[in-house]
């Protein structure tokens, strides 16, 4: 009995180790990730009147990032499976970094479409790479939290975005070159240097970490191992086929979900520089300083999110009430004054940015083991279409009308009936049985004995 208290210690030792030590690793790689793809965000206005780059050709651009990353995210995702996470994130992080770099050389429309690409080709596999990642290193109790975690860390990059493209634009004539030709080739060689330092910071196995115990990494080893056999139990003991269980009518539910709640994320991300331009008498710094808020208040809302998101048995009605309210925001930014749209915006961002953690916990928690890397990466490839869909289609629409209202109409419309098809979807709570009678995950980390842990220790 005490050899497994011990094991249970251990665990939840070896959480919070990992909490303290990667969790911030990531998020350091996810601030470099938004500076680049944001940034041509706060460049569209300069890109046009130095480039000629109008604005259906920047939402095609912007758009082009996510045709790629949706072609090449399983492939990525599935090289990160056999070379593991410190070769592979650290191998995005750089070729991101390079093609972030190389966007400070673009002469016309046709090198912006390719580098965009590029881009998007190289970024492929980030995120669901460390979700995966997560399923491999923290046990199922705590993930809900490092998701949320890492999901708010984008807002705050987000955040931090917008003054640092301000500050890198005033750059201009510096040296000969133009202000966003600092930004981009100063935040793609940030990049580069965060994804070498990463090759050396992180580890791809619990085994190869030196900074757990022996104890602590046979504890958790044991625990995951525990958490992904008692998934893999169904009635009768049959193998499971992970590419039938991709063609699941509640990975698509999912995939719809998602793509509705990135179309709000991109739709802002890279034309909410352009509302707030609308605001008179701003400037380039007065419009990064600006384009924050939206960003800083969901932060917020993401904490207190997570906090009920801890304390509920259904994540469904939280995601529903999140959609909502993006909804809600993003009607009233369409009707009200530049000034008052900002506030609304911000008001929309509190709901679809809490909604991509709260979302995230379940396919995480019911998705079986076998699927859950191929799932991830299918689920956010497709969702991820919403980043070309929505800065293409309100390039067009901002091309076609002098405004981008019809476009926010449109993005209202589709979160409010993504919050519909999410009572469609089969949820698994924490205290509910796995089919073929397997005993439940843990609520909390230590919190339950993994069956490993009392078999061993029996």
């Amino acid at each position: 009995m005490q050899s497994a208290d011990l094991a249970v210690a251990d665990v939840a030792t070896a959480t919070k180790k990992f909490f303290s030590r990667v969790l911030p690793i990531m998020l350091v790689m996810l601030v470099c990730n938004q500076l680049n793809r944001s940034n041509i965000g706060y460049a569209q206005e300069h890109l046009q009147a130095d480039v000629g780059i109008g604005a259906a050709a920047y939402g095609f651009g912007a758009g082009l990032f996510f045709i790629a990353y949706a072609l090449f995210e399983l492939p990525s995702n599935m090289m990160m499976e056999k070379y593991g996470a410190k070769v592979w994130l650290a191998r995005i992080m750089v070729s991101w970094g390079i093609v972030a770099f190389l966007m400070s050389f673009v002469q016309n429309e046709t090198m912006f479409y390719v580098l965009r690409f590029l881009l998007g080709a190289a970024e492929a596999g980030f995120f669901p790479a460390v979700i995966f990642y997560f399923s491999r290193w923290v046990p199922a109790g705590q993930r809900g939290r490092a998701t949320a975690l890492f999901i708010a860390g984008s807002s705050i990059a987000a955040a931090l975005s917008g003054p640092i493209a301000g500050g890198l634009l005033t750059l201009d004539d510096t040296l000969g070159l133009h202000g966003w030709q600092w930004l981009f080739g100063i935040e793609g060689t940030l990049s580069v240097v965060v994804g070498i330092i990463v090759f050396f910071l992180l580890d791809s196995k619990i085994q190869d970490a030196r900074w757990l115990t022996a104890g602590e990494k046979a504890a958790l080893s044991a625990t995951i191992e525990a958490e992904d056999a008692a998934h893999i139990k169904n009635d009768d003991g049959a193998k499971l086929n992970r590419w039938k269980m991709l063609l699941n009518p509640q990975i698509m539910l999912l995939c719809l979900i998602y793509f509705s709640i990135q179309l709000s994320i991109y739709a802002n991300t890279f034309w909410l520089p352009a509302i707030v331009r609308q605001i008179p008498g701003t400037t380039d710094l007065t419009v990064g300083f600006l384009s924050a808020i939206p960003w800083v208040c969901a932060v917020f809302a993401m904490y207190f999110a997570g906090k009920l998101q801890d304390k509920a048995r259904s994540k469904r009605p939280l995601l529903v009430v999140a959609l909502l309210v993006a909804a809600a925001g993003t009607y009233c930014a369409a009707v009200a004054s530049p000034v008052l749209a900002l506030v609304f915006l911000a008001i929309a961002a509190m709901g679809f940015k809490s909604a991509s953690p709260l979302f995230w916990t379940i396919p995480q928690s019911g998705l079986h083991p076998m699927v859950l890397a191929p799932a991830i990466a299918i689920i956010n490839s497709i969702g991820n279409l919403g980043g070309f869909v929505a800065p293409f289609g309100f390039g067009i629409i901002k091309e076609q009308t002098g405004s981008v209202i019809p476009g926010l109409f449109g993005l209202a419309a589709v979160s409010a009936i993504a919050a519909g098809i999410v009572y469609f979807l089969h949820e698994r709570r924490p205290d509910a049985p796995i089919k073929g009678g397997a005993k439940s995950e843990a609520k909390q980390a230590g919190t339950e004995r993994p069956a490993a842990l009392r078999g061993r220790h029996a």
